[in-house]
């Protein structure tokens, strides 16, 4: 029996008990991302060092001078990860993992000429967070993240930057499921309205001709 069918009534869909969900016209099924558990933690990372790769354009003049760094993506990558339910509390689990964030990095070289790098900011985690029941579909932990590094040193015998970073982790419990939601239909989308400067605006408005004396045409 497909979910369509399974009302288990002989009413409309979008009734229940015979009464109207507030006008809502039916049940629909939606494929979404549901999160279980999430958790944030706000860090401010002393004297980090970031080895540089890829630096743009290659063979720099050092010594480097550091201008900024920040995230390149909102997406961490969990590695590492190791997940130990925990007895006296049913649901929830130690979860430790090593989460790295991609960042890039600006400087300028010993000759004026500003340039880039890749590096990684990689951060351990060892949280609790509430973990579901096995299930044909797995849960997945995933984390997004954000970092910036406003000031850095720069260390010529290792080539890297010794950088201030603040960094953001959020890490969350989810998987991808199949819901069945009340619904009010479609969306209307509204007509575009064009982006307009109105350049002429101002000169289209005078007179056509110029005024006479006491204002006359």
């Amino acid at each position: 029996m497909s979910f369509f069918s399974n009302f288990q009534s002989d009413k409309c869909p979008g009734a229940i008990n015979g009464s109207p969900l507030n006008g809502l016209g039916e049940k629909v099924c939606i494929q979404a991302q549901k999160i279980f558990d999430a958790c944030i933690k706000q860090v401010q990372l002393e004297n980090y060092t970031l080895t540089l790769t890829d630096l743009q354009p290659e063979d720099p003049t050092y010594p480097l001078t550091f201008i900024s760094a920040k995230s390149l993506s909102s997406e961490g990558t969990v590695t590492s990860l190791s997940v130990d339910r925990l007895a006296d509390k049913p649901g929830c689990a130690r979860v430790q993992a090593t989460v790295s964030i991609p960042v890039e990095v600006l400087y300028t070289d010993g000759g004026g000429t500003e340039g880039s790098a890749s590096s990684v900011i990689s951060v351990k985690q060892d949280v609790l967070l509430f973990i579901p029941a096995p299930s044909i579909m797995p849960y997945k932990i995933t984390a997004e993240v954000s970092a910036v590094c406003a000031e850095g040193t720069f260390n010529e015998d290792a080539n890297t930057f010794s950088v201030n970073a603040c960094v953001t982790i959020i890490l969350k419990v989810s998987t991808n499921v199949q819901l069945l939601i009340p619904s009010y239909g479609y969306c209307t989308i509204p007509p575009a309205q064009d982006y307009s400067q109105e350049v002429c605006a101002g000169f289209f408005e005078l007179p056509l001709y110029p005024r006479g004396k006491n204002g006359q045409k």
